[in-house]
């Protein structure tokens, strides 16, 4: 949510930034906002001219006493009683308007960083990099779920009777592997100077509508039915929830948060090979870091957060480039994002396993994020970026560490956590 004293003084900027986002369903919106918001503190004054007035009248009431005029005081008195009935209902229009402003405002998307390029859909995102040499090998790539299935590593028959589609059962050296990754994920992020947190996995709706848009809403979450819960999508959305309401002091910013969580997702209209076994899945395990900090100090995070995520990958082995999202691919709140993709040897390109994002203070706007600077309180800025998502990484690493036999190497940073083993073959 934006600062509606930004549409106040610049309506056009905030439809030009509606224009470059491809939402021009929304700009009627911009003008409606205007007018009601002309009305709001129309009211207000009256309310506050009422009660100045009141005020006046206590002031002479007790004047007129003082000196015994009585009949006087009690002329007074009684405009004075009338006044309160006034207050009241016009606090009833204020109240109502501001809430109708406040649904319009969720609506209005974030306002785009400059450095942003303008593109209509993820098609137009621009590669910024490059981070290890991605290998096609002169052997045949095997399926990851194919692979895993033929080693009695994955089942995903099972899963279909337990669960319906989109669910799996990891068995044995996969699902260590599986541990492996997280674990890594956590101790490198702890080692970063960053907190290490478990979420709650549900959470209210004011506070999912706090930390995304309602079309995220409809599109990604499962609500709990007959109570006012929601299963997570990641634990961004729990990590960034707890901090509602709350007025940090300088001291306490930057909070450099990193979290474990399941994540589940509807992911509704999946297609295309990439999405075959375990690309796109109702649940997943996540490890995420968070940031809330100073606004000024937002973009340098940003820079060290997306930083963390290449190296990650660049220790499992895995090549990964940094796809930066145009202006129509940015979520409502996201002021800025990146995506950091895989190599994928099999199909020759990369796909997405992670986002670094921006928001700038859009969250902490909804969920009343402060800092107290010493002379007054401000907004927040609040980050969040993956470390790692499995099972995508999990598909990452099946491909690139692949040998011809279809047996997997692990990585040298994930042995210690799969008890020294260096590879995964079939079973005898």
């Amino acid at each position: 949510m934006i600062d509606i004293k930004l549409i106040r003084e610049n309506a056009e900027l905030v439809k030009e930034n509606i224009k470059k986002k491809f939402q021009d369903e929304k700009l009627a919106l911009v003008d409606e906002i205007v007018k009601l918001d002309a009305m709001w503190r129309k009211e207000k004054k009256g309310v506050d001219d009422l009660r100045s007035e009141r005020n006046k009248i206590s002031e002479n009431i007790n004047r007129l006493m003082k000196i015994k005029k009585k009949g006087e005081a009690r002329s007074l008195i009684l405009k004075a009683k009338t006044i309160p009935e006034k207050i009241n209902k016009i606090e009833i229009k204020v109240g109502k308007l501001a809430e109708e402003i406040k649904k319009m405002m969720l609506k209005i998307p974030n306002m785009i960083d400059a450095s942003v390029q303008k593109g209509k859909d993820d098609s137009e995102n621009v590669e910024v990099g490059i981070v290890g040499k991605p290998k096609t090998p002169s052997y045949e790539i095997f399926n990851h779920a194919e692979l895993m299935e033929g080693m009695g590593l994955l089942d995903l028959d099972s899963a279909r009777k337990t669960s319906g589609t989109g669910f799996y059962f990891l068995k044995g050296d996969l699902a260590r592997l599986h541990s492996a990754v997280l674990s890594f994920a956590r101790d490198f992020m702890i080692e970063k100077g960053f907190e290490y947190c478990v979420p709650p996995f549900m959470i209210r709706e004011d506070v999912a509508k706090g930390v995304m848009s309602f079309e995220e809403m409809n599109t990604m979450m499962y609500k709990i039915e007959g109570e006012d819960l929601y299963m997570i999508g990641t634990s961004e959305h729990s990590m960034i929830g707890m901090f509602k309401d709350r007025t940090l002091r300088k001291g306490e910013v930057p909070q450099m948060l990193t979290s474990y969580s399941p994540c589940f997702r509807k992911e509704r209209g999946a297609h295309g090979i990439e999405e075959k076994g375990l690309y796109r899945v109702h649940q997943f395990e996540k490890q995420e870091m968070i940031v809330i900090c100073e606004p000024e100090e937002s973009y340098d995070w940003y820079d060290k957060m997306l930083k963390s995520t290449v190296k990650f990958f660049k220790k499992l082995d895995v090549p990964v480039r940094k796809l930066e999202c145009c202006s129509g691919d940015l979520g409502d709140l996201k002021a800025k994002s990146c995506d950091v993709e895989a190599w994928s040897p099999r199909q020759k390109k990369y796909f997405e396993a992670g986002s670094c994002s921006n928001l700038t203070d859009a969250q902490a706007r909804r969920l009343g994020i402060k800092i107290n600077g010493g002379k007054g309180n401000y907004f927040a800025h609040t980050l969040n970026n993956t470390v790692v998502a499995s099972p995508r990484t999990l598909i990452a690493l099946i491909e690139n560490n692949q040998n011809r036999d279809g047996s997997i190497n692990i990585p040298k940073a994930l042995q210690p956590y799969m008890g020294g083993m260096k590879k995964i073959g079939m079973k005898k």
